[in-house]
């Protein structure tokens, strides 16, 4: 049985800067590896930004400590919805 203190949501990323922000949000993301369960990420030409969306299952804590070190980047912004579930 799933415990409750975990949260399904969703994180987005975009990053206004890929070439001094991507291996770093990478790096973050594989440290973090064990609540995403799904990840889609583009690039988005026409507004030279890329945009990653993740499908995460943690708790509060552990998604705060994702989002907090994907947002303290330079160039990325970061919003996170998480479901009561």
């Amino acid at each position: 049985m799933e415990d409750k203190a975990r949260r399904i949501g969703v994180v987005s990323v975009i990053i206004t800067d890929r070439k001094e922000s991507a291996h770093e949000v990478n790096d973050i993301l594989t440290r973090h590896g064990g609540i995403i369960i799904g990840r889609m990420g583009l690039p988005y030409e026409p507004r030279h930004i890329s945009i990653i969306a993740l499908i995460i299952n943690g708790t509060t804590d552990e998604v705060g400590a994702l989002t907090g070190q994907l947002g303290s980047l330079k160039g990325v912004e970061v919003k996170s919805a998480l479901a009561r579930i």
